[in-house]
């Protein structure tokens, strides 16, 4: 009975200082079973469940730096949610999946800066022991980089990055530098649709470069006499 009662309690401060987030489960579509690891995912599923942010002074981690691969964004935090919560709205609601506890891969869309993140690590003794009961898990989330998964969970604003950022080649056509199609040997056309790098990536400059190199500064070269582009 005063497990029940302390439990009921937590549950109660969950949702009067806590936040509505989605939970999205993830599936794995294809994994390489020689270095463990899910080569694409897909999330199909979004539960609504109440966490409390435990990070209340602000994201951790490794923050906003410039890395060799440009500007990286690595914000982190903690949120804790209930772990009958979590039973009683994900776990026993999924019946496809074996789900019976937040995974480290799962993501969870925050509102309050429209970002995702990513279950880094599941801290299921974060309490210990009240009562002689643990009543929820700790985790902590890292700002999810999308990686052309898929993103079908019928919310706009999640099913929206998708349609935004992906690179899947099945949807463009390549060309070569005279702008015609690579085909195969029967003449069929590899990819079908145009493709413009600068539709995708706001920040890409490839057609800038190219304007460049035909006019009078020409500083880059990618011809067949100079496939490394130096001058």
């Amino acid at each position: 009975m005063e497990q029940r009662l302390i439990e009921s309690l937590i549950i109660e401060s969950i949702k009067i200082y806590g936040i509505d987030v989605f939970y999205m489960p993830r599936t794995i579509v294809k994994e390489d079973n020689l270095f463990g690891e899910d080569v694409l995912s897909k999330f199909e599923d979004a539960y609504t469940i109440e966490m409390y942010i435990k990070s209340v002074d602000g994201f951790s981690g490794d923050g906003d730096f410039l890395s060799k691969f440009g500007l990286e964004i690595r914000d982190q935090m903690v949120m804790t949610v209930s772990q009958r919560r979590f039973h009683e709205e994900i776990a026993d609601a999924n019946t496809t999946d074996d789900i019976g506890r937040p995974a480290e891969g799962d993501l969870i869309y925050f509102p309050l800066n429209g970002k995702i993140f990513e279950v880094k690590f599941v801290e299921h003794e974060a309490v210990f022991y009240q009562m002689g009961s643990l009543q929820t898990y700790d985790l902590t989330l890292e700002l999810w980089e999308y990686s052309h998964e898929q993103l079908n969970t019928d919310i706009a604003a999640i099913d929206t990055i998708e349609s935004t950022y992906s690179g899947d080649m099945g949807f463009y056509q390549l060309l070569d530098e005279a702008g015609n199609n690579l085909a195969f040997e029967d003449g069929d056309t590899i990819l079908n649709d145009g493709y413009r790098v600068e539709d995708a990536d706001n920040q890409a400059n490839n057609e800038f470069f190219t304007q460049q190199t035909s006019g009078t500064l020409n500083f880059v070269d990618w011809s067949q006499s100079n496939p490394f582009g130096e001058l």
